[in-house]
């Protein structure tokens, strides 16, 4: 019992550090961290292979810390786990709309800017993001878009570049095949809102119901809702559809070539017409995060030039950090499917915090699967 009671007040500590309010602690006193202070280990939790190994050793040798990771399928199991009171992480990295939802409810803690000066490397754009207006609670960390890869040589070349590959194949001009979509509510049914004419942001229930709908129909079809390895599924062959995130697809179909085999000759990536999700991912720091120090000099870490490209050039998916693009890669920072022509992003959204809609994403999600 006395060691329950040492930990609860560990913990009260380490909470009134830290503050749910902003940078002023409970006890109203405000965390001041230096230009590349720590304070302790860092635990991240982020996405799966999300991050280059060799930034996290680089990062432990130049602080003297060490990391550990966790991992989470999806934004809302991230929310879930934080929201539930898990306690010991420092740094998360959730998508555009969660940070929104995250700092509604007193998950997130103010940043620090003047422990974090690298935050000037971004690019102006991610300076004034509409889920988190002036950077106060997030960090860009890395951006893409959401779309659809298949195995041409089970489908064919000959299809519509459309959400139906997945909703409705007769209409994309092909036979059903095995396919996989992300097991993420607002990504799947905001892919079936835009096949169907609406915003993936609506909080119309008719709409949403009918997207519902669409997706139950196409169970028979989706032979598994997956985050972590869909690119590996399309690849060995378990599937031929395959509904995910951009830089998975490039990353695995890289890996996959050889000088006897190219991957990109047998395998597509494309965002359909219809349009889709253009997403950002973000650093935040928890706000009973154990190491605040630690993570904002982890976050401004991140965003060294060097870092940023780094983190680009492994990964394949576009970095926010302006200081950086001169040494991404050529192929990377020139290829239009990951840092798409203006023509392509105005024909995307992002995701939005709806509210209290979120529950009835939830339960239309949960509908559909059966």
């Amino acid at each position: 019992m006395r060691r329950i009671l040492w930990m609860l007040a560990v913990l009260a500590l380490v909470a009134a550090a830290c503050g749910g309010d902003g940078d002023d602690g409970g006890d109203g006193e405000a965390l001041a961290c230096g230009v590349g202070e720590t304070d302790g280990d860092l635990v991240l939790y982020n996405w799966t292979e999300y991050i280059d190994p060799t930034l996290i050793d680089d990062f432990e040798a130049e602080y003297d810390v060490s990391v550990t990771e966790d991992f989470f399928p999806n934004n809302e199991e991230l929310f879930a786990k934080v929201d539930a009171g898990a306690a010991g992480y420092d740094v998360a990295v959730p998508s555009d709309y969660m940070v929104s939802i995250m700092a509604d409810e007193g998950l997130l803690l103010e940043l620090q800017k003047d422990a974090i000066p690298n935050i000037e490397n971004l690019a102006e754009e991610f300076t004034q993001v509409p889920y988190d207006e002036g950077n106060v609670y997030s960090v860009p960390y890395q951006w893409g878009t959401t779309g659809i890869a298949v195995d041409l040589e089970v489908v064919g070349e000959d299809f519509a570049e459309s959400w139906a590959l997945i909703f409705d194949p007769a209409a994309a001009g092909i036979e059903p095949v095995p396919t996989s979509v992300l097991n993420d509510t607002r990504e799947v049914l905001g892919a079936a809102l835009r096949y169907l004419g609406y915003s993936l942001n609506t909080t119309e229930q008719a709409e949403l119901d009918e997207a519902s709908e669409l997706l139950a129909g196409a169970t028979d079809t989706i032979t598994v809702f997956d985050s972590d390895q869909y690119e590996d599924l399309l690849l060995d062959g378990t599937t031929a559809i395959a509904h995910g995130y951009s830089g998975d697809f490039f990353a695995a179909f890289d890996g996959a070539s050889t000088d006897d085999f190219d991957a990109y000759e047998r395998y597509y990536y494309f965002v359909p017409e219809e349009g889709g999700v253009r997403w950002v991912d973000n650093m935040v720091v928890l706000a009973d995060a154990p190491s605040p120090c630690t993570a904002h000099t982890f976050i401004n870490f991140m965003l060294e030039p060097e870092n940023g490209a780094a983190l680009t050039n492994w990964n394949y998916y576009g970095s926010p950090n302006e200081a950086a693009e001169e040494f991404i890669l050529p192929e990377i920072l020139e290829d239009p499917s990951i840092y798409p022509t203006d023509e392509t992003l105005a024909n995307l959204e992002f995701l939005a915090d709806t509210g209290d809609f979120e529950v009835q994403y939830e339960d239309a999600f949960t509908r559909a699967r059966g």
